[in-house]
């Protein structure tokens, strides 16, 4: 019923596919191609060129022959040619001469000799007519300290002072507000930072006390105190100094006072008090009889010590300035005793004057030795002159009028050899230069102080263009000085040591 049967194959074309392929494109994309060149630079040419001087004979004649205006001035080259050796040994002699030795040519425009850049001021020490009666530098040079008190007839031994202090280097340093003020029931008479440890001070009071105060202590800045014991001052305490130690951490600080006592001190810091460790006293009938002739003796048989220095080059020298116009070379190492009676001290006083020089006939004010030369140091007093004098003679080798007034207080510069400065009683600030002809001062600093005293002045060892000074009306200036005053000139030191060799008059 059911058979197979074969047909022929049936196609069927599709539409969708013939659509999409005519739909496509060949698309493609390629970059152009890059154009490339050479090129060549080349110099076109070269020069060379030389330079050379002329032969001596050659050079001349073309010198005689460059004024092309006229004929050669008549004589001429016989004049040259005949002067020609002359010239050349003056030129060779002045080759030799030393006249203009030391003589800097300043290119630079001359500037301010000094001027001031701050003005320091503690308003209620200014409000109480209070002095600056010393003034110190930190050992950073960045410090400057000073104390307040009263230099005339006011009760000394009753009146409250301060010791204060600014830091320069501080921003937004105020010079009316110190950055410390330390209050102190009598007047300062002597102040001292210490040459390594910058938060240390050491001062005299004028009730004979000595004091440390550690600046770093906020609460109590007291760390040692003598007070009143038999070992102690009696009477005002002009000078303190810091003394070299042996020992790593040990203080020692040396004091003098217008009784006659020098006494040496050993700080412990751990109890807060000052140890005796050496004493001397100075004694009219035991002063070396070369300058004791000259003085009449008045009064008490004690040489009130004024002023003392401390050799930088000796350790075992000092000099003393006395209120009866004696200096005074002496001796830590001195053995005999001084003849004074025994209060009950805890060591012997022993007597240290081994040289007199010749007596001033005023109060000395100021000593300080010379850090450049071991034999030379200067004086000051009531008598207005500055005096050198050399440790090898009596006699000063120089004397200078420094004012008409008193003179309070005498420096050399740490820089120069040759130049000093000095405080007066007019409130002026005399600065010497001896390697100079002239005997008048090199800069003369006019403070407005109102005619008020200048009665300290310290220049600074680290900072060495600040000078700080000290005045009656209770303000401290610190002056700035000139390279003309600091920089130390190429002979100084030789010209220091030719006047130390001078043989006085």
């Amino acid at each position: 019923m059911f058979t197979d049967e074969a047909l022929d194959s049936v196609g069927i074309e599709s539409l969708w596919r013939k659509s999409q392929q005519s739909a496509q494109e060949s698309i493609g994309c390629q970059t152009k191609a890059v154009h490339s060149a050479e090129a060549e630079v080349q110099t076109v040419s070269t020069t060379a060129s030389s330079s050379q001087t002329e032969p001596q004979d050659q050079l001349i004649e073309q010198l005689l022959l460059q004024n092309d205006h006229g004929p050669e001035p008549p004589g001429l080259k016989n004049f040259l040619h005949r002067v020609e050796d002359m010239v050349i040994k003056e030129l060779a002699k002045n080759a030799k001469s030393h006249a203009f030795d030391g003589f800097q040519v300043n290119w630079e425009e001359q500037s301010q000799l000094v001027s001031c850049l701050h003005c320091l001021q503690y308003p209620r020490a200014q409000e109480r007519g209070l002095h600056v009666t010393c003034i110190s530098w930190s050992c950073t040079g960045s410090v400057v300290a000073c104390a307040y008190g009263r230099i005339d007839d006011g009760d000394c031994s009753t009146e409250k002072s301060y010791v204060c202090t600014w830091n320069l280097d501080r921003r937004g340093m105020n010079p009316k507000q110190p950055d410390l003020i330390i209050d102190v029931t009598t007047t300062v008479t002597a102040l001292s930072f210490h040459p390594t440890q910058p938060s240390l001070i050491a001062g005299g009071l004028y009730s004979g006390e000595v004091v440390v105060w550690d600046t770093s202590r906020t609460q109590d800045p007291v760390m040692a105190q003598t007070g009143m014991s038999a070992d102690s001052h009696r009477e005002p305490v002009y000078q303190v100094d810091w003394m070299p130690t042996q020992k790593r951490g040990e203080l020692r600080v040396l004091s003098a006072s217008s009784g006659g006592r020098i006494l040496l001190w050993t700080v412990d810091s751990d109890s807060g008090r000052f140890v005796l460790s050496a004493g001397y006293a100075l004694v009219r009938q035991q002063v070396p009889h070369s300058s004791s002739a000259h003085v009449k003796a008045r009064g008490s048989s004690n040489v009130g010590v004024t002023s003392l220095a401390l050799s930088p080059w000796d350790s075992d020298t000092f000099l003393v300035g006395s209120e009866g116009g004696l200096l005074l070379k002496c001796s830590f190492s001195a053995q005999t005793s001084a003849a004074v009676p025994s209060e009950g001290q805890s060591v012997t006083l022993r007597a240290p004057a081994t040289f007199s020089f010749r007596p001033c006939g005023s109060p000395v004010h100021s000593i300080h030795c010379s850090p450049f030369h071991r034999n030379l140091f200067l004086s000051v007093g009531t008598d207005g002159l500055a005096q050198l004098y050399s440790l090898l003679q009596a006699s000063p080798l120089l004397s200078l009028r420094v004012s008409d007034s008193y003179v309070f207080d005498v420096r050399w510069s740490p820089t120069r050899p040759l130049v000093f400065a000095a405080a007066t009683g007019q409130g002026v600030v005399q600065i010497f230069d001896l390697g100079r002809r002239s005997l008048r001062p090199a800069a003369t600093i006019e403070q407005n102080s109102g005619g008020q005293a200048a009665t300290c002045l310290a220049f600074n060892t680290r900072n060495t263009h600040l000078l700080a000074v000290g005045n009656a009306d209770g303000k401290v200036n610190i002056w700035h000085l000139s390279t003309d005053l600091t920089e130390q000139g190429p002979r100084e030191t030789a010209q220091l040591e030719q006047l130390a060799n001078e043989v006085a008059e």
